[in-house]
């Protein structure tokens, strides 16, 4: 690795003093650092295509973020965790010094992850989107259900009367899926999940597509009803919108330092 980009973020005072004292000990290396924000996504576009490897101080949002901008450059990422989670950190701030040298010696293996595209239709507007977690539809702020039409490769499969629908990707499946009833996916897997929330008189159980299925969301409501991304970016939506998901052509790629089951690991000491 010839140079590296520590991200920091900035409602997070801590983090930018940290990756200050990481990119030192890094060029102590020979390594040639840049120091950006996770919330900057010019800056970020502007370095990339240079970088070997993208470092976040932050929490599983930063991950997210920095995985969206990296992942069409496919420039691996390495979480160091500053945050609250931590699902997708790598690293804690102490243990960075200790790693670096693995880092440049090339011990470490590369783990990738399944990400969706998601695309929002009205009438002839259109708007893409990558995520690494979920794309979700969803009541807006009353709590009345909306109707979702879905369909699975152009084929009709139900209309939920329900909260939402989360498509979660093996990556999101210990977020907001989770917190919905839906299964725990090994990151490595290929597959993404439908999952009604809080769904009434209708189907509530999480299904299982393959990677090159395509999900279709018909609206039905006479209220505000919304297009969430990530769990960070919110869109409203109206009656006969159209949400349509797949795999995206982009995976994200994590360096990982620890042996290959450590997902267990951190799933049961984050579930306590």
């Amino acid at each position: 690795m010839k140079r590296i980009g520590l991200l920091h973020h900035p409602k997070l005072p801590a983090t930018q003093p940290m990756a200050e004292r990481m990119a030192a000990e890094a060029e102590a290396l020979g390594v040639d650092t840049w120091i950006g924000s996770t919330w900057n996504e010019a800056a970020v576009a502007a370095h990339i295509a240079d970088l070997d490897l993208l470092v976040t101080l932050g929490g599983d949002g930063s991950i997210l973020r920095t995985a969206r901008m990296a992942c069409k450059q496919d420039v691996p990422l390495l979480g160091v965790k500053m945050g609250r989670l931590g699902f997708l950190a790598e690293l804690e701030p102490e243990e960075w010094a200790a790693a670096l040298p693995r880092l440049l010696a090339g011990d470490y293996w590369l783990e990738k992850r399944m990400m969706l595209y998601a695309e929002y239709h009205r009438g002839q507007e259109c708007r893409a989107y990558e995520a690494l977690n979920d794309v979700v539809v969803s009541r807006g702020s009353l709590a009345r259900i909306v109707r979702l039409e879905a369909y699975i490769d152009g084929s009709y499969l139900t209309t939920y009367a329900a909260d939402g629908l989360i498509v979660s990707t093996a990556t999101g499946s210990t977020a907001y899926a989770l917190a919905a009833g839906g299964p725990i996916l090994p990151p490595e897997l290929e597959n993404f999940v439908l999952i009604p929330i809080a769904a009434h008189l209708t189907m509530n159980r999480a299904i299982v597509l393959g990677q090159g299925d395509r999900v279709e969301v018909r609206i039905h409501t006479d209220h505000q009803a919304i297009l969430t991304v990530d769990g960070q970016f919110e869109y409203d939506l109206q009656d006969g919108d159209l949400v349509s998901v797949q795999a995206s052509p982009h995976t994200s790629r994590f360096v990982r330092l620890q042996d290959r089951t450590y997902f267990y690991r951190t799933l049961m000491n984050r579930l306590g």
